[in-house]
């Protein structure tokens, strides 16, 4: 990946004009003029203009081959952000990609291990990256514990828990793409805990194994409103993963036991250094306190502090973070968590290949309420 020009803001496309999208340009906002928006697409004209209207973003086209075709007149575009649905994505991200401009995409990236090895094809065909947005990973905080973990700061981590305890209701997938298998991936494991997970895995390192069970009890979907997983660490620890969009009292926490202390990290959709609590083992009062006042911290979780770091790689001509290789990694504990739960079986890193119903589909082989529900029908003669 080359370098670009620092002498000029970046210049940034986005696809989707939606509820993320403004969120992006909030983000993007933050970076005081290093990077604006030249251009945006939508498949709803009204919603387009007025996103185009509200953040001063002078081209508005209304498909993305008019934007590729189109949007360089001014210059060459550095980046698209994807703030699209996530069965857009791989389409859309390929498309991109060959014409040799660099990507960042929403969560999920893609549907699918397979699609997702489709887009990394398609990355280095084109010469350019694509990257995935992991917001979590940027706060100082996190930026901290992964700096303790490397160093072994508070000794060996023991056991940990990661929970996305979210609430949606039946409301919330009246929006055709939600709750579908070829359209969103997959339910809270794949849509919504993927953020904890993912921000997990960037901390304490790659995992060894998975256990999971998943069920849809109370939401009228094709996929699952909840999971539980025991998820192996490659360096031994045992953490306990939850992923729900039944639980009235909202939050997303992350909880790691080391030998010397405990750290948990416990907000909703974003983290600030006060969501952070540090908990000593008896007698390590004053190493842990030692090690918890070193840096960095004073910079919350965000879209906009990602935005900065892809920034700074643009200008360098490095990666992009969050790469492909990283982002890889969560979505195949993603589907190993699904594939567990509709097998029954343990299911490790590389056990997912092209071999498996699982890399075409978080669905795999089926979900097991499907063939309950498709019983149930038979039985009753509907």
């Amino acid at each position: 990946m080359t370098s670009i020009d620092t002498a000029r803001p970046l210049r940034i496309a986005l696809v989707g004009t939606g509820g993320i999208a403004a969120v992006h340009a909030e983000g993007i906002a933050q970076l005081h003029g290093a990077a604006h928006i030249v251009a945006a697409t939508d498949i709803d004209p009204d919603r387009l203009q007025a996103f185009c209207a509200e953040w001063q973003v002078a081209n508005s086209f209304a498909s993305l081959e008019q934007l590729l075709d189109d949007a360089n007149v001014d210059g060459p575009l550095d980046i698209v952000h994807l703030c699209s649905p996530p069965g857009l994505h791989k389409e859309q991200a390929i498309a991109i990609l060959l014409r040799g401009i660099n990507v960042l995409s929403e969560k999920p990236p893609a549907l699918s291990l397979q699609e997702f090895d489709e887009i990394r094809t398609a990355e280095k065909t084109g010469g350019a990256s694509f990257a995935t947005v992991s917001q979590h990973r940027f706060g100082g905080r996190a930026l901290w514990l992964r700096d303790v973990v490397a160093e072994a700061s508070f000794g060996r981590l023991l056991t940990g828990v990661c929970n996305t305890l979210w609430f949606r209701p039946d409301a919330y997938f009246e929006v055709p793409w939600r709750g579908k298998w070829n359209v969103e991936g997959g339910g809270p494991t794949m849509g919504h805990g993927i953020h904890q997970i993912d921000t997990m895995l960037s901390l304490v390192g790659d995992w060894a194994e998975v256990v999971g069970v998943a069920s849809r009890l109370a939401r009228d979907v094709e996929t699952e409103d909840v999971s539980h997983a025991i998820v192996m660490l490659e360096g031994g620890a045992v953490i306990s993963v939850v992923n729900s969009l039944l639980s009235p009292r909202e939050t997303s926490y992350l909880r790691f036991d080391f030998e010397y202390a405990t750290v948990e990290l416990e907000h909703l959709y974003g983290y600030s250094d006060d969501n952070w609590r540090v908990t000593p083992a008896p007698g390590y009062e004053d190493l842990v306190a030692e090690v918890a006042a070193r840096g960095p911290h004073g910079q919350g979780s965000g879209h906009a502090a990602q935005f900065a770091v892809i920034a700074r790689a643009l200008a360098a001509g490095q990666p992009l973070p969050v790469d492909t290789a990283s982002a890889r990694r969560t979505l195949e504990l993603i589907a190993g968590i699904y594939a567990s739960a509709f097998t029954g079986v343990r299911v490790r890193p590389g056990d997912i290949d092209a071999t498996s119903p699982f890399y075409f589909s978080m669905e795999g082989s089926g979900a097991p309420w499907v063939a309950t529900r498709m019983a149930t029908t038979a039985t009753v003669g509907v």
